[in-house]
C-alpha cells in the first residue's frame, strides 16, 4: 500500500498536514468536518500538496519533518517545480 503525506490550505490561510492511504477520501472528511479538529471551521479546504510513500512508518516520519519547517518552506513545496524542458537553455 502506498502511503501519503499532504497538505491543505484552509480558508484561513493556514497549512495543515496529514497522512492517508486515500488523500482525496481523506480531504472528503476534513471538509465535511469529520477530519481533524483542526480543519473544522476553516474552509473552504484545497489541497496544495501530496507526496507518496511506501509505508505509513516513511510517511508519518516526512510528515514530522513537514510540520517542523517554516510557513515558507511548506509554500515552497506547493508550487510545481517547472518542467525539464523548460529549464533547458536554448542552443545559440
Amino acid at each position: 500500500m502506498t502511503w501519503f503525506v499532504y497538505l491543505i490550505r484552509c480558508g484561513d490561510g493556514t497549512l495543515y498536514c496529514g497522512i492517508a492511504l486515500d488523500v482525496e477520501a481523506r480531504l472528503k472528511q476534513h471538509q465535511e468536518g469529520k477530519g481533524a479538529k483542526y480543519t473544522r471551521g476553516r474552509g473552504p479546504l484545497v489541497l496544495v500538496y501530496r507526496e507518496a510513500l511506501g509505508t505509513k512508518a516513511e510517511a508519518l516520519r516526512r510528515e514530522r519533518v513537514i510540520k517542523r519547517m517554516s510557513r515558507a518552506a511548506k509554500l515552497r513545496l506547493c508550487v510545481p517545480c517547472p518542467s525539464r524542458r523548460a529549464a533547458r537553455p536554448r542552443p545559440a
